[in-house]
């Protein structure tokens, strides 16, 4: 499963949580609140756990247009330059939608 697929996984934990704990309360149900409020942090937790593959992500293809930026200066390849930059902004930009 993808990291898109597991966050939004975890958003819709997290809102049935919330929504079973409002249940729960409304109907005075302690044990169904219980379960609710558990059931959204482990929503929490999933999203966290995609947001952090996501950086990750980020950082190895910032890292990879980083070098191919370096390596067509080095070799005077304009072209390869551009494509290695365009990558390394794709993965600043990667990190930063999942902070």
């Amino acid at each position: 499963m993808g990291t898109e697929a597991s966050r939004g996984e975890g958003i819709a934990e997290q809102i049935g949580g919330k929504i079973k704990q409002g249940i729960g309360k409304v109907i005075g149900n302690e044990q169904m609140q219980a379960e609710g409020e558990v059931k959204e942090q482990k929503g929490e937790a999933r999203e966290e756990t995609a947001k952090t593959g996501e950086r990750a992500e980020g950082s190895v293809e910032e890292a990879k247009g980083t070098v191919k930026n370096r390596v067509g200066a080095v070799v005077g390849d304009t072209q390869m330059q551009a494509e290695g930059k365009a990558k390394e902004l794709e993965g600043e930009a990667r990190k930063k939608a999942n902070e």
